[in-house]
């Protein structure tokens, strides 16, 4: 037999099969295994796949196949190769996604396409090599086609018998997917703060027929429809906080009347970096120096696995974030007991600065909406000649925000964001590169040892925003709260790990997930010195923390005061951290990483653990109402 008829009998072979239902079986199967891969790429990274979801899995692929094979020969082809290339590009942009944030896609995010250059800057440093496996099967059928080693046959030979069992199984996985789809759906609502866990409980086919259900019906979902209802639920929580922690852990209430204060927001400045070394020399001086002389809290923890948008919504209005900065680009209309409104309301002078462009984060219309009288993005500075990523450099921002405070009516509060540490670290345009002082050694090149030194470098800048605070005769007289806006790295970095194991041999997969929402905080009171604050505390408690300093009327807000004695934070995706224990679906013993046995628990410490997560519920469902129906208006 010839070279030439064995080709083309595989060539008929192939085309038989490409055109048989056992086509939609194997891509099936295809479609099966990336699912599998996204798992162990995401919620699986650390720990065992659930059966439950790959059973889910697998009853949403058996389904899909079987309504494809309802359909003629053709369509059923190219339907397939569409429905796979399709979910291809789900999972592998989910899986980039979880890679960069920790979160998979949501379809409300597609608002913030015009924000996308962050994550595509960063696209380098966080593609594997194995995700290419996400498309094999697509590359394959494409050089099948472009070469026309197969070709889709128009019509196939059935008799009326074989149509009408083709036809019921159509309409039996239809009606299956239907009935699935509608599970889910009612799964999903019932975790709709937790994507891991809907993935978990629902697989990701499900979680995102229910991303799509409630992108449609937000408002519908929300728990509080009107002022009445969800005031009434908040004033209840507020007389348990008051009740429970009410006891005042360092009394500093009017400390801060009639004192200026600067809230400076670093970018990505995470606070495992605070008092460490690498190759001998401190990654952060001035920030450690900062800290020693003044107020350190060791345990603020970020509010979402989001944007900087984010951490400036959560400080300025003491609500939970949307998700990705929603509620900057899609809520930027509501009204809120905001910080600046409660300032300007006591006679503070109020500003806002930010070294980028009035569209990005849509930050031109959500602080040209609030009550602050000195509003000063890119175009407000005078001086341009250093940007770095794109945002004016942190040194060249400080020195001119502090030319501007001089000018301003005292007592001012001033909220800075800085942005020179910001992803992917290349601190391109940076004109003197020696203000980078650290050798990063074995890290150099990689995206940790980029974010080290770009840390590094927004710390120099933080000195010479002291320098130009006490040169202008502002810094005695001024407090100073500095706290990181969100991580830098991913959960799972694998030089970062390297890192914190040389510190801590001991390191649990608990101690990996809380170093991600731990940021650098601390605070300068005139007259208060050396103080360390080990309590968790979050942005939400940004705002009522400085009405209390002040002595002024804070309005509504989910946070506390940073120096009362609440003993938990949550996150939007209901994480909980308190000071001994870790809620991420199961509750874990912080010390030792392992999950609690809520059987074996005496029944005070189960019932505390309950109270957690009921008033974690209950904040998250207040503030979720008060955005998406604008309920302060």
């Amino acid at each position: 037999m010839t070279i030439d008829i064995q080709i083309k009998k595989a060539k008929e072979k192939l085309n038989k099969f490409v055109n048989s239902i056992w086509f939609v079986v194997v891509i099936g199967i295809f479609i099966l295994l990336k699912t599998i891969l996204f798992y162990n790429n995401t919620i699986a990274i650390n720990e065992n796949i659930e059966l439950e979801t790959i059973i889910g899995t697998i009853s949403f692929i058996v389904v899909m196949g079987c309504f494809l094979c309802v359909l003629p020969n053709r369509p059923r082809v190219i339907g397939t190769i569409i429905i796979d290339f399709l979910l291809s590009v789900m999972l592998f942009s989910d899986n980039l996604y979880y890679t960069y944030s920790n979160s998979v896609l949501s379809i409300a995010q597609f608002s913030n396409l015009q924000y996308g250059e962050e994550i595509i800057s960063t696209l380098p440093m966080i593609i594997e090599m194995k995700q290419i496996l996400y498309f094999i099967d697509i590359v394959i059928l494409l050089i099948l086609f472009i070469f026309k080693v197969i070709q889709l046959e128009k019509k196939e030979k059935k008799n009326k018998k074989q149509l009408t069992v083709k036809w019921i199984t159509g309409i039996i996985g239809l009606i299956i997917f239907c009935i699935i789809g509608v599970q889910y759906i009612e799964n999903g609502k019932q975790l709709s703060y937790n994507k891991d866990m809907q993935i978990r409980k629902s697989t990701i086919f499900g979680y995102h027929i229910y991303d799509f259900e409630s992108a449609a019906n937000i408002k519908r979902n929300s728990k509080y429809k009107n002022f009445q209802d969800m005031i009434k639920d908040y004033e209840s929580l507020k007389e348990e906080y008051a009740s429970e922690y009410g006891d005042i852990q360092y009394n500093f209430k009017g400390i801060l009347k009639d004192k200026n204060i600067i809230i400076l927001q670093l970018e990505s400045v995470q606070e495992f970096v605070i008092n460490k070394e690498i190759n001998g020399i401190q990654i952060t001086p001035n920030l450690n120096k900062f800290l020693a002389e003044n107020i350190e809290f060791t345990e603020m923890h970020m509010q979402s696995y989001s944007t900087t948008a984010d951490s400036e919504h959560s400080a300025i209005t003491s609500l939970y974030p949307m998700e990705n900065g929603m509620s900057f680009s899609k809520y930027y209309t509501n009204t809120y007991d905001d910080l600046f409104k409660i300032f300007n309301n006591a006679n503070y002078y109020t500003s806002y600065m930010h070294g980028n462009y009035p569209y990005f984060w849509n930050r031109g219309n959500v602080y040209g909406r609030l009550k602050i009288n000195d509003l000063s993005l890119k175009e407000q500075f005078d001086d341009l000649s250093e940007n770095i990523n794109g945002d004016l450099s942190d040194e060249l921002l400080y020195k001119q925000a502090v030319q501007k405070m001089q000018k301003f009516d005292h007592p001012f509060i001033s909220y800075i964001v800085a942005a020179s540490s910001h992803t992917p670290y290349t601190l391109d345009g940076l004109q003197d590169r020696s203000k980078v002082n650290i050798d990063v050694g074995k890290y150099k090149d990689t995206y940790f040892g980029n974010y080290l030194e770009a840390v590094n470098y927004a710390d120099y800048a933080f000195g010479t925003l002291i320098d130009e605070l006490k040169n202008a005769g502002l810094y005695e007289n001024t407090a100073i709260l500095v706290f990181g806006d969100h991580n830098g790295l991913n959960m799972y970095n694998e030089e970062m790990i390297d890192f914190l194991q040389y510190i801590d041999e001991d390191l649990t997969d608990i101690d990996l997930k809380l170093n991600y929402t731990r940021v650098a905080c601390g605070m300068k009171i005139p007259g208060v010195k050396d103080i360390k604050i080990e309590k968790t505390i979050n942005k939400l408690d940004i705002k009522p923390t400085l009405a209390y300093l002040c002595d002024i009327q804070d309005g509504l807000s989910l946070g506390t005061n940073m120096f009362a004695n609440k003993d938990f934070v949550c996150l939007n995706n209901e994480r909980i951290i308190t000071k001994d224990y870790y809620y991420d679906e199961d509750w874990y013993d912080k010390k030792t990483g392992e999950i609690i046995n809520l059987e074996e628990l005496e029944e005070e410490k189960k019932s505390l653990l309950e109270k957690y997560y009921q008033n974690m519920k209950t904040e998250l469902n207040i503030s979720n109402s008060i955005i998406v129906n604008n309920l302060l208006k």
